[in-house]
């Protein structure tokens, strides 16, 4: 099985992060393909940022379908463009903040999310209406980490999101943790053993999911919203994501 892990933004330590975290659990027999685009903003912090995001990924999506992917990883926790590369990819596509919702909801009544910077609140706050799961979400808290921060893996922001996560356990009454940022990715059973309470990795339940619907033999539905885009000129810089 070929799996393509695609980091949103350009920052190739963080992919080489996430492609690590990926091959850690997946299966052996699946082959985990990392990318991230050449074009777009070195992280990804809220609405500005994944607007500029988006074309690039959704690049490297069509290259790794071209490339014989079985499915695709979108690892930003933000889900960043996950219904246009739904509409886009040959394969299916998993984003990990979908993923990780929808596994803390099988192990825990309420969950909540850690993650990096305010400004990401209310984007996790929409995506977890439009999935259905917003009432099992107690609350979505900010550590006030920077995303690039998180490559350096120091004591101080580890800290600060290990005191998110005492005072979701406390205040929230949180029964699982769903870390907010594909950067965390290391973090997971460090923080679990910590706090006592299961701590959930996107990029890991992502992963684990996209290999499940493969073996299915399940890919994305063209019946409505996700059917093929139609063929049309895109001008300018969009020109070579025209369908």
């Amino acid at each position: 099985m070929r799996l393509h892990v695609v980091n949103p933004n350009t920052t190739a330590s963080m992919t080489a992060k996430i492609a690590a975290a990926a091959r850690a659990i997946a299966r052996p027999d699946t082959v985990i393909d990392a990318r991230e685009p050449a074009m777009g903003p070195i992280s990804i912090e809220g609405f500005y940022d994944e607007a500029f995001a988006v074309p690039g990924m959704l690049g490297c999506i069509r290259e790794a379908d071209r490339d014989g992917a079985d499915a695709h990883v979108i690892a930003c926790f933000d889900d960043t463009g996950l219904d246009a590369a739904r509409a886009a990819a040959k394969a299916p596509v998993i984003g990990i903040g979908e993923a990780g919702f929808h596994v803390a909801s099988l192990i825990a009544a309420r969950f909540a999310v850690v993650t990096t910077l305010s400004v990401s609140i209310v984007p996790i706050e929409h995506n977890l209406r439009k999935y259905g799961l917003a009432e099992r979400c107690a609350r979505v808290r900010a550590a006030e980490v920077p995303v690039l921060a998180l490559e350096e893996r120091n004591a101080d922001g580890i800290g600060k999101i290990s005191t998110e996560i005492a005072a979701a356990i406390r205040d929230d009454r949180a029964e699982a943790i769903v870390l907010g940022c594909a950067g965390m990715a290391d973090l997971a059973a460090e923080l679990a053993a910590a706090h006592g309470l299961p701590v959930v990795d996107g990029v890991a339940a992502a992963v684990t999911l996209a290999e499940g619907l493969v073996r299915l033999g399940l890919s994305t539905s063209r019946l409505g919203p996700y059917a093929p885009p139609r063929a049309k000129t895109y001008s300018g810089p969009f020109a070579p994501f025209q369908p």
